[in-house]
């Protein structure tokens, strides 16, 4: 639940930049002419207002795919950036290796997310993996065995 309100917040964070840029536009840019009594409108019309919608719209949706693209690298549990990227498989062998993927560590050891580098029929969704709460228990039972 932690995970998805994280991202509501940062879409309301996006929400209220974009209001400001829109309100600054308003404040900046004249207002349109007004022939007899036909006031144009701004967009189509005006072209310093249609160039800085199409600004305001590229950056809008710079913003929204940069929220998404950095929550998609968060841990599910503590929200902190997933890190240490491992690749696995192989682009020449993947028969024998399996399909290439990078690996996302969270440093505290909540969880894996595997990111699939090849895609062969459609978008895949990625793979997050929970780990167990005691991390250290595989490392421990490997020492103790080799005891």
């Amino acid at each position: 639940m932690k995970y998805w309100l994280f991202l509501v917040a940062k879409l309301a964070l996006v929400v209220a930049v974009l209001r400001g840029l829109w309100w600054g536009m308003e404040q900046v840019l004249p207002e349109p002419v007004t022939i007899a009594t036909y006031q144009l409108g701004r967009f189509g019309q005006d072209f310093y207002w249609t160039t800085a919608i199409f600004l305001f719209f590229l950056i809008g949706a710079g913003l929204v795919f940069l929220c998404f693209l950095d929550q998609r690298y968060r841990c599910r549990t503590c929200l902190r950036r997933l890190r240490m990227p491992l690749s696995t498989g192989s682009w020449d062998q993947m028969l024998q290796f399996g399909r290439p993927k990078m690996e996302y560590i969270c440093p505290f050891g909540h969880g894996t997310l595997d990111v699939h580098q090849i895609q062969f029929s459609g978008r895949e969704k990625d793979d997050w993996r929970k780990h167990d709460d005691d991390i250290w228990r595989e490392l421990e039972s490997l020492s103790e065995s080799e005891k």
